[in-house]
């Protein structure tokens, strides 16, 4: 049976994954990562310190060993400083995001490996869908040769428990797909997930249903059966963030705007306010009266060079923003933008593929099987496509239209919504399939 590195936060969803894992058989290893240290808790004590007792308790009641791994430094430089640094620019980062792709996956991939373990598990709700197709023996060949030069290739010497192996003869890549959970699916952290990453990676919760999930916890008599589940940041957990950013970012005065460009107040500077914020006496910001005090207003615009806030009331149109284009692009499988030929490649036109080119800021080429301009020899590219977006976790899955725009890609939701900021993501789906995503941009 594979051996299993699984990620325990003391939480139940980790709980009942090292749970159903165990009971499969496997031989299951918990790490608590320790990310961050200077959140406290209601007696000063540090909270990861009572997080690490929760998952002890639970690797004590499962009998399996609990490692604890010390990621704080790369947490601080790879996802808090660049937080900062986003805030201090006037952009709304996702840092839930950042620490998956940066420090918890590829972090726990490498302590895997050198505890000799076949995968990695984590307890968050989402699936991975494993595709396999057989290989004609002249491609078998040359796959072969490229897994014994590359040992980190997407078809990895591990064997997945009914399924996966070199030399089987089959080609195998992996899908993301939301939970059967809608209202707690985590795919929108998850999207910038790498076909080698999603190889190796095990959901065993994501068939469950939160209450499913607490039910078994209790009738385990697991203590955390009950335990509210995290808010805020990642590791850090629900902080004001506005007292969490004045500790790098200091105040800066500036005004607060109408729509009609009237000042109607004052404010201590854009980067601890995102859009479709509300403002007003309850939220640090007054109000002047005489300019309708009494209606709700929401932060629609932050200017950047001249520190000033455009508010607009509840309801107005600059509120409202219905096209995106995103950059820093993801593609979990294929873009799906790109349709491949019939031809299988001998297509007389291929050569022309050079002029899909799109501009490399907005398209990530990281992928095996993603080349920038089109897919594979002979691919084309469709104008548009049809997707689902959601530019908040669990957020509203949003009818839209994927385009390449003048060299970027550009999302025109079919209504338009509130609260879209720069720098958010935006994730995209088919059906149940995560397809990508990237970073929301306004030009």
């Amino acid at each position: 049976m594979p051996k299993i590195l699984l990620a325990m936060s003391g939480g139940v969803d980790s709980s009942i994954a090292a749970l159903l894992l165990k009971k499969q058989g496997h031989e299951v290893i918990g790490a608590f990562m320790k990310n961050w240290s200077d959140t406290k808790n209601d007696i000063g004590e540090c909270t990861w310190r009572g997080e690490r007792r929760m998952a002890q308790k639970i690797a004590t009641i499962l009998n399996i060993p609990l490692i604890t791994l010390d990621f704080e430094k790369q947490y601080r430089k790879l996802v808090v400083d660049k937080m900062y640094k986003l805030y201090k620019k006037g952009i709304t980062p996702n840092p839930d995001i950042d620490c998956n792709e940066k420090v918890k996956f590829p972090l726990l991939l490498k302590e895997a490996k050198k505890l000799k373990c076949d995968f990695i598990a984590t307890g968050h709700y989402a699936r991975i869908n494993e595709i396999s197709k057989k290989i004609s023996p002249k491609r078998l060949i040359l796959k072969n040769k490229y897994v014994n030069l590359k040992k980190d290739s997407l078809i990895n010497n591990k064997v997945r428990e009914g399924g996966r192996g070199d030399g089987d003869g089959m080609d195998y890549h992996y899908e993301l797909l939301r939970a059967k959970d809608e209202s707690k699916d985590q795919s929108y952290f998850l999207y910038r997930l790498k076909q080698k990453e999603l190889s190796k990676v095990l959901f065993p919760i994501g068939n469950l249903t939160k209450s499913q999930v607490r039910e078994i916890a209790h009738k385990n008599k697991f203590p955390n059966y009950d335990k509210k589940s995290t808010v805020g940041i990642c590791f850090i957990g629900k902080v004001n963030l506005k007292r969490f950013l004045q500790k790098k970012i200091k105040p800066k005065k500036g005004k607060i705007l109408d729509p009609e460009g009237k000042q109607i107040g004052e404010h201590d500077g854009i980067y601890y306010y995102t859009i479709g914020q509300r403002i007003g006496p309850r939220y640090e910001i007054e109000v002047k009266r005489g300019f309708g005090a009494q209606k709700k207003w929401y932060v629609a615009r932050k200017i950047l060079k001249t520190n000033t806030i455009i508010a607009a009331p509840e309801g107005h149109n600059l509120n409202f923003r219905k096209d995106v284009f995103i950059k820093n692009v993801h593609w979990i499988n294929n873009n799906p933008l790109d349709s491949i030929s019939k031809n299988n490649g001998n297509n007389k036109n291929s050569k022309n593929d050079n002029a899909l080119t799109i501009n490399s800021k907005y398209v990530s080429d990281s992928e095996p099987n993603f080349r920038v301009g089109g897919r594979g020899v002979g691919g084309g590219r469709k104008k548009s496509t049809k997707v689902l977006s959601r530019i908040r976790q669990v957020g509203e899955l949003l009818p839209s239209i994927l385009e390449l725009k003048n060299k970027k890609l550009k999302v025109t939701l079919k209504k338009p919504i509130t609260g879209v900021s720069e720098g958010q993501a935006i994730v995209l789906y088919q059906d149940k399939k995560c397809l990508g995503g990237g970073i929301i941009a306004f030009g």
